[in-house]
């Protein structure tokens, strides 16, 4: 572990606060907005943005109070929920989306009462570090083909080819992205300047976005389509037609929605509506347990405290991040969950003060509602964002090595489980277990619904049974007692 400039319980200076909490703000931002425009669509997904923004946020204060102020990470939108919320709102409304957030935060806090009471030896014994390790080190890996393809992407630039839009391989953009990372490179190995030493990722984003606005202008003035890395359509969208809504406006969060298609009797829900979000919604909730385990055991190594057997201990992370999803979700649009990218900011800024965080938050609910802020964002070219994320996801990677660091692969159980989760997990296997079919003519069903398990949870799965059978077999056939030896 690296010395952190500010542990846990330190206060950095007003400026350099700022400067981290905004690096917090891009790490996390990305993910932050994605969810609900996969997860929405087109149509509404946008309309969402500002919700889970805000969602952000208030999860994120309603976690560090619960947890003690102990443990520095932002919460944040949930990819794990995707195929759920997209079932839950296009059936129901954002009543779904509310029910949603409710069961799975309550399967977290059915989880911290558990731990409570029996402890967390168990765990222990289920998710040793090396089935930790590299699930971890698999969240950074698995994020990395995305990172690559925003690098070479340009969002300002599309061409026309069989009625589609293409957003082709980009050099400038890979020339946009790889300064943005070589810069925040320079910026946190020179100690000279120590305000660029400690905000080598806002330094970045901001000389790739400048070089990015460069070739924009240029490609716009020469109409050189190729050049046209930003894609300036929110700002220009934004001001078309001004008005009080283009400075400040409210963020249409579930509950405020659902509240909505009550007044006007638009409510789909049914008690058959209900069963079927449990069964989009729980299933996911046990999985993503494993990767709250994980994050927190990332973030203990890179802070050099246990968070999880010491304070806040994991009763509290589970009931903090159990209540944050429920938040999330009534005054957000999904569920959230703690962020391996704000983890990975933490490990590069050498920060792990948790006033950052709690700055953060409130620049997410005070961004939520204000509308130029939130278009800007959107404007930060994919490519720029990859070049951060070339390093970020590296972090998150090399601290589940780190995890692994000491363990005996001389011994078969520990090799077997190496292999079985790199394999799994790099692989990329999802599993898909339908739950409703339909009747597509004569004899034929089709699964029309059902539970998505992603490959990091089914890496995790298989890691762990791996682990338990070699285990067992090594009890009952102890090495000493092998034939040959």
């Amino acid at each position: 572990m690296a010395k952190l400039l500010y542990q846990v319980d330190d206060k950095p200076k007003f400026g350099q606060l700022i400067v981290f909490a905004l690096q917090q703000l891009l790490a996390i931002i990305a993910g932050t907005i994605t969810v609900p425009l996969v997860a929405f669509g087109k149509v509404d997904g946008p309309v969402f943005i500002s919700a889970a923004i805000l969602g952000c946020g208030i999860g994120t204060l309603t976690y560090i109070f619960i947890t003690k102020r102990r443990s520095p990470v932002i919460l944040s939108s949930n990819f794990a929920f995707i195929g759920a919320l997209s079932i839950a709102y296009a059936s129901y409304g954002a009543m779904g989306v509310v029910l949603g957030g409710l069961f799975t935060g309550t399967v977290y806090i059915v989880l911290s009462l558990v731990v409570r009471r029996v402890g967390t030896a168990w765990i222990d014994k289920l998710l040793p570090p090396i089935v930790i390790g590299p699930v971890v080190a698999l969240i950074g890996l698995t994020l990395a083909p995305n990172a690559m393809a925003d690098l070479v992407t340009a969002n300002g630039y599309s061409i026309a080819e069989a009625g589609a839009a293409i957003y082709p391989y980009n050099l400038v953009a890979l020339l946009c992205g790889l300064i943005t990372f070589f810069v925040s490179i320079i910026c946190s190995m020179q100690t000279r300047f120590k305000g660029l030493y400690m905000a080598p990722f806002l330094v970045g984003i901001v000389a790739g976005y400048a070089l990015a606005a460069i070739f924009t202008g240029i490609g716009y003035g020469a109409n050189v389509e190729y050049l046209k890395i930003i894609n300036f359509d929110p700002i220009v969208a934004n001001f078309q037609n001004i008005s009080v809504t283009s400075f400040l406006d409210y963020p249409r969060f579930s509950t405020l929605m659902a509240g909505k298609e009550i007044a006007e009797g638009a409510v789909k829900l049914t008690w058959v509506g209900v069963a079927e979000i449990a069964l989009a919604f729980i299933p996911v909730s046990l999985v993503s347990f494993s990767e709250h385990i994980a994050d927190h055991k990332n973030l203990s190594s890179v802070i050099g405290h246990d968070l999880l057997n010491d304070e806040p201990g994991l009763h509290r992370t589970l009931l903090g991040d159990g209540v944050g999803q429920i938040v999330g979700s009534a005054f957000g649009i999904c569920p959230n969950t703690t962020y391996s990218q704000s983890i990975g900011c933490v490990a590069i800024t050498k920060n792990a003060s948790v006033w950052t965080m709690i700055v953060t938050s409130i620049m997410c609910i005070v961004l939520a509602f204000f509308t130029p802020l939130i278009v800007i964002l959107q404007t930060i070219p994919s490519c720029v964002m990859g070049g951060i994320c070339l390093a970020l996801y590296g972090f998150i990677a090399s601290s589940g090595l780190r995890m692994i660091k000491g363990v005996e692969f001389g011994e078969g159980k520990n090799l077997y489980t190496l292999s079985a989760i790199l394999v799994a997990g790099v692989g990329g296997l999802v599993l898909s277990i339908p739950y409703e079919f339909n009747l597509a003519g004569g004899n034929v069903y089709v699964a029309s619904r059902a539970v998505t398990i992603s490959s990091i949870a089914f890496a995790l799965i298989i890691g762990v049974a791996t682990y338990a059978i070699c285990s067992a077999i090594e009890k009952r056939n102890p090495p000493e007692e092998k034939e040959g030896e």
